[in-house]
């Protein structure tokens, strides 16, 4: 079983390059099924979730070529099947767009009920709606969504909370059926926006995305495109918090500013230097950071998937800081983890209320989930002796080559497979 073993202390300095932004690619990825003409997506991230979505795509007939490590060759013109049954594909949430694109293209779909992360319910009623207010039947049975449809027809949607997933999901059905759709309190997530942009570059007719009323005029058939995939906002905020948790210097390369300012605008606000590019942004940590508050919210407010790591970053500020999950319920699964590093947090409801620390210690941690994952990877960079994480699949998920990329900032940091490995970590770093 591969775990991450690591000698804390080592400020993080450096630069690092930002991978494609998976929670895009998942969405563009099955979006790409939508043609029969060569489609072509640069700036894929090569990671775990990706990988499986690939696999789920060739098994329904696709033909999937690697022109390298991150651009891909996609051309469904031979796809034979409408049901998605793949053993890999319950393990990640984003199957579920496979509904939406076979629906759209096809008018018919069978699908698994998604898996992930266990971080809380996350209902696809608003998916279903959705698909059924296009004027598609809709059943549950033995473990999978069932959609038909002789033709989908535009609507008025109105989804009665904001959703990413459901957003995506109906924008690609929506884009081959008849007449318009509105679709009104629309997530505004910078993949959100990515998906519409990849639709219209395959000529789907997208006006909106970004804000909370997106058009949707369909059109007939989709053609090839060839189409590069933004940077991970997400990763990207990781490395930002590292630099603020270790005290470090660290500049995030290829990425958009503007989709980190939430991140910045809380790094900024507990005492770190930030300072941005035109496609980069630099943190510097400081040896005294203050606390403060966060309320997880829908984009543009600040990310549920950078709660752990600000928590982790906020554990080691000065005075008390509170961060309110309006997203998640089960987000706070890491906190016994960093409860046993020393880190002083309590939960009460969906609130963590966080008692700065002047350190943590080293200790041996299992990974609950991906993000929380990468933020005790953090901790334990920013901790005295060795700290070891299991369960990193969930971090594998998300993140391309993490530990290479943390090794080059300086970190003293190594995936092994045995106890012998580890042991011999400790020789050579103690």
């Amino acid at each position: 079983m591969n775990r991450y073993i690591m000698k804390g202390g080592n400020p993080l300095v450096g630069e690092v390059q930002i991978s494609g932004a998976k929670n895009a690619a998942l969405g563009i990825l099955a979006a790409s099924i939508m043609t029969d003409e060569n489609v072509v997506i640069e700036n894929l991230p090569d990671v775990r979730d990706i990988n499986v979505m690939l696999e789920a795509i060739q098994e329904i007939g696709a033909n999937v070529e690697r022109l390298d490590r991150h651009t891909v060759q996609i051309n469904a013109s031979s796809i034979h099947a409408v049901s998605v049954d793949d053993e890999y594909i319950r393990r990640i949430r984003a199957s579920y767009y496979f509904i939406g694109a076979l629906l759209g293209k096809y008018k018919s779909a069978e699908v698994p009920l998604p898996g992930g992360c266990n971080i809380g319910s996350r209902p696809i009623d608003q998916h279903l709606k959705g698909f059924r207010a296009l004027g598609a039947r809709i059943e549950i049975e033995r473990g999978a969504v069932l959609a038909h449809a002789i033709d989908l027809v535009g609507g008025h949607i109105y989804l009665d909370v904001v959703s990413v997933g459901a957003t995506i999901n109906i924008m690609m059905a929506a884009a081959l059926a008849e007449g318009q759709t509105i679709l009104e309190n629309a997530a505004k997530e910078p993949h959100v926006v990515d998906v519409a942009n990849f639709l219209n570059s395959m000529g789907a007719n997208i006006k909106g995305a970004g804000t909370d009323i997106i058009r949707i005029r369909g059109v007939r058939r989709f053609h090839g495109t060839e189409y590069s995939i933004i940077p991970d906002q997400i990763e990207a905020g990781t490395f930002m918090c590292g630099a603020a948790v270790t005290r470090g210097d660290v500049t995030v390369k290829n990425v958009i500013p503007k989709h980190l300012e939430a991140i910045s605008a809380k790094l900024l606000e507990i005492g770190c230097e930030v300072i941005e590019g035109d496609d980069e942004v630099r943190v510097v940590g400081r040896p005294r950071q203050r606390s403060t508050n966060i309320k997880t919210l829908p984009y543009p407010g600040f990310p549920t998937d950078m709660q752990p790591q600000m928590a982790v970053t906020l554990a080691l500020t000065e005075g008390t800081s509170m961060i309110t999950e309006s997203i998640f319920e089960n987000r706070f699964k890491y906190v016994d983890e960093l409860t046993r590093m020393g880190g002083c947090i309590k939960v009460e409801g969906n609130v963590a209320v966080i008692d700065g620390v002047k350190g943590f210690t080293g200790a041996q941690l299992e990974s609950p989930d991906l993000r929380a994952g990468a933020a005790l990877v953090l901790a334990g960079l920013a901790a005295e002796g060795y700290t070891v994480v299991d369960e990193i699949g969930y971090i594998q998920r998300g993140y391309e080559c993490f530990e290479e990329k943390l090794q080059r900032l300086g970190a003293s940091i190594e995936m092994v497979d045995s106890e012998k490995k580890a042991n011999k970590f400790r020789l050579k770093t103690g």
